[in-house]
């Protein structure tokens, strides 16, 4: 018997929720578009209409998953507290840290399937970046230290996620998850801080969702189109 109807016009998000639960109950690889389109009631061929493959469902999947992610950081940075110049970044991974054990299926298939082909309205990239960007505004961080950070910060707070989800690492409880992602980031931008600057010329560290934005920034503009009315950009 199916678990989920779906109204009618509402097939791709109902496939793509079928195929979150699918995800959280039996991880990123262990079910099929035709298991999903079973969910919902319907047939495979119908699911085809809106995904070419069960990859073009991942993929959708992890877009929608990133873009919810987008949102939470972007929120968790804004409800931040005033005190301190770094306490915005380390709400950013804080959240991260809580999202990434909170549903750790769906966070292991939203970055297994790579970036999303597509721009996203808030990329959990973008959300850092722009905050690390606040930080040498604030007079936190150098402008000359700036440069690839966010790779840096991301690195660190990727890793601890993943270390702690993997069960490799063991802290307390969640305050004590809390307190050890807040000492990474300090100790990363404190690093930073304190960046030589006469520094050699690092490694410029890239990602699928930098260099599409790097493609957009040098593409020719259409005749008559303002930056700001581009409909893709993120």
């Amino acid at each position: 018997m199916p678990k989920n109807r779906y109204h009618h016009g509402e097939l791709r998000g109902a496939l793509l929720d079928a195929a979150e639960a699918l995800v959280r109950e039996r991880g990123a690889d262990g079910w099929s578009l035709r298991e999903a389109s079973l969910q919902v009631g319907v047939s495979p061929s119908a699911a085809y209409h809106h995904f070419s493959s069960r990859e073009a469902l991942v993929h959708a999947l992890s877009g929608r998953v990133l873009a919810q992610l987008g949102e939470r950081l972007s929120l968790a940075v804004k409800e931040a507290s005033s005190e301190g110049r770094q306490q915005r970044l380390i709400a950013y991974a804080r959240e991260y840290v809580r999202w990434a054990l909170d549903d750790p299926a769906v966070a292991r298939l939203a970055f297994g399937a790579g970036d999303p082909e597509i721009p996203l309205p808030t990329h959990p990239h973008d959300v850092l970046a722009a905050e690390l960007d606040r930080l040498v505004d604030a007079g936190g961080l150098s402008a000359a230290a700036r440069p690839g950070s966010e790779f840096l910060l991301w690195s660190a707070i990727h890793g601890l996620a993943n270390l702690l989800v993997e069960g490799l690492v063991h802290l307390d409880d969640h305050q004590a998850i809390d307190l050890q992602t807040e000492r990474l980031v300090r100790t990363v931008l404190n690093g930073l801080a304190h960046e030589h600057p006469a520094a050699p010329a690092w490694p410029q560290a890239r990602s699928a969702h930098t260099e599409r934005l790097a493609h957009q920034s040098v593409r020719p503009e259409r005749p008559g189109t303002a930056v700001g009315d581009r409909g893709d950009r993120e």
